[in-house]
Order: C-alpha cells, then sequence, then structure tokens
C-alpha cells in the first residue's frame, strides 16, 4: 500500500502544479504529525478500551495511510523546487552558447542538442534557462558531448498544451530543468575543447554506438545501436512511425524489458557455468544462485551506464536490483512485494514518473506478469516440453498487451490493431538472439571479436523492423481513440490496484474487502463511463 499512498498524494500535487510555500509545508508537516500521532495511539486506545480492536487497526492503517499521502505531496514538492530553474518568457534570437550534453533526433527528424551552461546576449544569469533544446536545420556535423559550442539561433519558452486536457509539456520540461526550446539555421562554433572527466565516458559510449551502427549498417544497425547503448539519434522518423504502428516502439526505448532480458540471460548463463564447474568437480563456497545474481547485477549496472542512464532505464534497472537483491537475501524474487518495493524507490527518486506512461504501463505489465504466474506453473507441468515455451509467450503477450492497452489509448490516443502480432513475431526475437548477441558481442569486443555477435544481432534486428513495417501496412494498423478527460487514468489504476490489493478466495472475504472490491468496481466504472461518453473536441 505504500506505493499507492505515495501516488495518490503526487496525484494531488499534479491537480494544482506549483511551488510550495511556507503555508503548504506547514500543513503538510500538522498533517504527517497528526497521524503518526493517531498511529501511535490507536492500539493503546484499544488496550483501554476506548475502542475496539478491529477499529484500533483500522483507524492505524488509516492514520499512516495519510502520513505517505502527505509524504507524497511533500516528496514531489521538494522535486519540483529541487529542479526550479529560469524559463524563458519572450521570443530570442541571437548568439547562444553552452555545452553539449545530449545529441538526440526530433520528431520531424531533425538532430536536436540539448545544452547547459547556457549564455545568452544581454540576459543577466538569474533570468537564463539553466538548459535549452536546439533542432538544427542543416546538416553541419555534430559536436561531441561536452564541448562548449556557440551558435545564433531561434528560442522560446516551452510550448503550452495543444488541446485542453492533453499533452502538458511544460511541466515536462519544468521536471528535466529545460527553460527554452528553439532551432538553428547556422553552424556550429566551437568554443572550447571537450571536457574530459564523466563526458569523456559519454563519448566513449557514443563512439560505440557509432561503431555498431557502422559494422550493421541501415536502419538495422540504428535500432541496434539503440537497443545497446540508448542513442537513438541514427533511428530515422519513418522507422520511429512504423515501430509505432505495430506496437514495437518499446523496443528501441529501453526500458525494464531491455534490462530484464539482459540479466536474465547473464544470470542463467553464469549459473550453467557455475555447474559446470562444480560438476568437474571443483567445489564453490557460496550458493550458485546468489553468486550468478551478484554478476547479473553488475551486468544490468554495466548495462544502465552503456545505454546513457535515461529516466526509463534508471527506473528499469531499480526494478532488476530490487528482483536480484531479493535472491541475493533470500526472498521471493517474483512478488507483489518487490513490485511495491521497486515502486517506492522509484517515487522517493523521481516521483513525477508517476504521470508518465512509462511508469504506468512498466507496473501494469509486470504486476499483471506476476498475477500470472501462479496459475501458469500451475499449468505448465501439464503441457508438453515443446508446446511451454510457445504457449507462454503467447500468454505473457496476451496478458501484458491487456494490462497496457488501456493506458497506452488514453496517453496517444491510438490504439495499435495488431500490436499483439508484431510483439509474438519480434519479441521472442529479441530475447533469443538481439540481446544474448548483444552480450556477447559486448564480452567480445575486450578482445575485438565482437564482428560474428554483432551479425546476429544485425540479422534480429532485421526481423523485427520487417515484422514492423509489414503489420503497419495491413489496413487498419492503426484506430484513433477519444482522449479520456482528466482523472479517466487516475480511476482506472487506482480501481485496479485496490481490486488486486483487496482481492480475497470467496470464502474468506471481509467486510474491509468486501468495501475494497466495491470501491475498485466503482472507480472502473466510473473511468468507463467517462472516457466511454468523452467526444472529440470540435
Amino acid at each position: 500500500w505504500v506505493p499507492v499512498c505515495l501516488s495518490a498524494g503526487i496525484g494531488l500535487w499534479f491537480l494544482r502544479p506549483g511551488l510550495l510555500g511556507a503555508a503548504d509545508w506547514a500543513l503538510l508537516a500538522a498533517v504527517l504529525a497528526a497521524g503518526v500521532i493517531v498511529a501511535w495511539m490507536a492500539p493503546r486506545w484499544a488496550a483501554r478500551g476506548v475502542i475496539g480492536w478491529p477499529q484500533a487497526d483500522a483507524t492505524h492503517l488509516g492514520a499512516l495511510a495519510l502520513c505517505f499521502v502527505a509524504l507524497g505531496v511533500g516528496l514531489v514538492g521538494q522535486r519540483a523546487a529541487h529542479v526550479a530553474a529560469p524559463v524563458l518568457q519572450w521570443r530570442y534570437y541571437g548568439p547562444i552558447e553552452g555545452r553539449v550534453i545530449q545529441i538526440d533526433r526530433s520528431g520531424r527528424d531533425r538532430m536536436r542538442l540539448t545544452l547547459d551552461q547556457v549564455v545568452l546576449h544581454d540576459l543577466s544569469p538569474a533570468r537564463t534557462p539553466e538548459r535549452v533544446r536546439l533542432s538544427l536545420m542543416g546538416d553541419e556535423p555534430l559536436p561531441p558531448l561536452g564541448q562548449r559550442v556557440m551558435l545564433t539561433g531561434h528560442l522560446g519558452p516551452p510550448p503550452a498544451p495543444a488541446s485542453p486536457g492533453s499533452f502538458d509539456f511544460r511541466l515536462h520540461a519544468w521536471f528535466d530543468g529545460l527553460g527554452a526550446v528553439g532551432y538553428s539555421r547556422t553552424p556550429i562554433m566551437a568554443v572550447a575543447p571537450p571536457q574530459d572527466g564523466v563526458w569523456g565516458l559519454h563519448r566513449a559510449r557514443m563512439a560505440i554506438s557509432a561503431a555498431i551502427r557502422d559494422r550493421i549498417g541501415g536502419q538495422a544497425g540504428a535500432v541496434a545501436a539503440a537497443l545497446m547503448t540508448g542513442d537513438r539519434s541514427g533511428i530515422s522518423e519513418e522507422t520511429n512511425a512504423v515501430m509505432r504502428a505495430s506496437n514495437l516502439y518499446h523496443i528501441i526505448s529501453i526500458s525494464g524489458l531491455h534490462m530484464g532480458m539482459l540479466a536474465g540471460f547473464v544470470y542463467g548463463a553464469v549459473r550453467l557455468v557455475l555447474v559446470a564447474v562444480q560438476g568437474a568437480g571443483i567445489g564453490l563456497a557460496r550458493p550458485l544462485h546468489k553468486v550468478a545474481a551478484g554478476v547479473a547485477l553488475a551486468a544490468a549496472a554495466a548495462y544502465l551506464w552503456l545505454s546513457g542512464g535515461g529516466v526509463a532505464t534508471e527506473r528499469a534497472f531499480i526494478m532488476v536490483a530490487v528482483m536480484l537483491g531479493a535472491i541475493i537475501a533470500d526472498r521471493r524474487a517474483i512478488s507483489l512485494r518487490t513490485v511495491a518495493l521497486a515502486a517506492t524507490l522509484v517515487l522517493i527518486y523521481s516521483p513525477e514518473a508517476v504521470t508518465s506512461a512509462g511508469f504506468q504501463m512498466s507496473f501494469a505489465a509486470t504486476i499483471a506478469l506476476i498475477l500470472t504466474f501462479g496459475p501458469w506453473s500451475r499449468i505448465a507441468p501439464r503441457l508438453p516440453w515443446w508446446v511451454r515455451p510457445v504457449t507462454m509467450l503467447f500468454v505473457s503477450s496476451l496478458v501484458a498487451g491487456l494490462a497496457t492497452a488501456p493506458i497506452a489509448a488514453a496517453h496517444f490516443n491510438r490504439m495499435a490493431q495488431y500490436g499483439m502480432l508484431a510483439n509474438l513475431l519480434a519479441v521472442p526475437v529479441m530475447g533469443t538472439l538481439v540481446m544474448p548477441a548483444g552480450v556477447i558481442g559486448a564480452v567480445l569486443a575486450l578482445v575485438g571479436l565482437e564482428a560474428p555477435a554483432l551479425w546476429v544481432m544485425g540479422i534480429g534486428t532485421e526481423w523485427m523492423l520487417w515484422v514492423a513495417r509489414f503489420v503497419a501496412d495491413l489496413d487498419g494498423a492503426v484506430i484513433g481513440v477519444t482522449k479520456p478527460p482528466g482523472g479517466v487514468v487516475a480511476l482506472m489504476g487506482f480501481g485496479a490496484v485496490l481490486a488486486i490489493l483487496c482481492w480475497r478466495p470467496p470464502g474468506q472475504r471481509g467486510l474491509a474487502s468486501r468495501a475494497g472490491l466495491g470501491l475498485a468496481l466503482a472507480l472502473l466504472a466510473a473511468s468507463a463511463v467517462l472516457w466511454g461518453t468523452a467526444r472529440r473536441p470540435l
């Protein structure tokens, strides 16, 4: 229940986003103190006979829930204040100087630079945005990361939502520290040599990305580079479009799927090697599964750095690290408690993530798969061995697709009709060829023998691109979906989580369980009615 209550508090802040004042912090402190006092006093009141023990338990839990809701508001309020930076309030044209911290590609297929340590002509540092992002209109060579550059360009404030209730880029830019966006048509001039230290590591990562693209070639090489290094600058907008239309875009955005596949492959491979060593008569002092989990955790950490450490990748690493840590600590790795711990850590580190599609879809798919694991473990032994992998793939794709489809439709206002077909054809290749070949290639690159592994990886990415184009070209591959009114996603999310947490077998349902299930059904019904009666704006 901890991440649920934290999310509720974070959601309350997003109803009226803004920096918290002294009065707001005082109110939060008072609510938190009152909740702690009531939670501490509830069992003592029951011991004195003031209230019954059932009422004391309910009071104790309710007070703790209130405390975590207040903590959620405080977390996102503190985060908003921590990232606060000046935002450009007018149109600017003139020289722009700054350090290159990110290179990517825009939705219009143009290269973009994100700069920090910005200097704008005739503008004081107190009013200068901390970061700006510029789309490049020309094809001039790109500067390396960490280099200070100067160019002439147009800047303006982050744009407002395109329609009432639609995606608010301004809020997203605020948490990214992005104070202005724009474009430039002029050449890029170097002001100072590239900085060393951490920027040297980032340049090494970009060099690895370029080597992968050159070795494999084409868009297959660009996709392979994105999977290994998180650098999507080589992927064209045409490729992005077919990946979205086929519901395969999640493949080129490093997330829990990639981190889980990599960690799972490393864990299984290391454990097999250790078993072979033990079978050869060489005794090992430590439990093999814990050693394998430790190596997999180290590999996941290395992948986090290699992929650039984006927000989605950091979230995926936290989830994988918690599960591998559970193996090391002799706890169940696949359980709702493990997911709750991972979600709590993510919300503490980045509370604004609760409103992102990536956070919601990742945890929705993970929870759905965990709930399916129990029934599947009972059914799987009854199936022929050669049927199990295919059935497991179909069931996992179906469950994850059903869990994430409403969230994706609500956020992106479109639905890929044949997304399940595309995932059934592409995800197995991803798990059996692409990611293992990438891991093996990274190891063999230390001795210059990565070419065969990258060749296999290229075959896999070529197949995924072919599947994406085939599915995207089918009639009715994508249909538009009416944007739901505000609050629908929250009602769906809290209703589904409440139903999961309050579910009990029919013979074990108490009053609290029945009340929770009733409230969950009411929330889900309300979200369905609100969305079903929504109309497109004229």
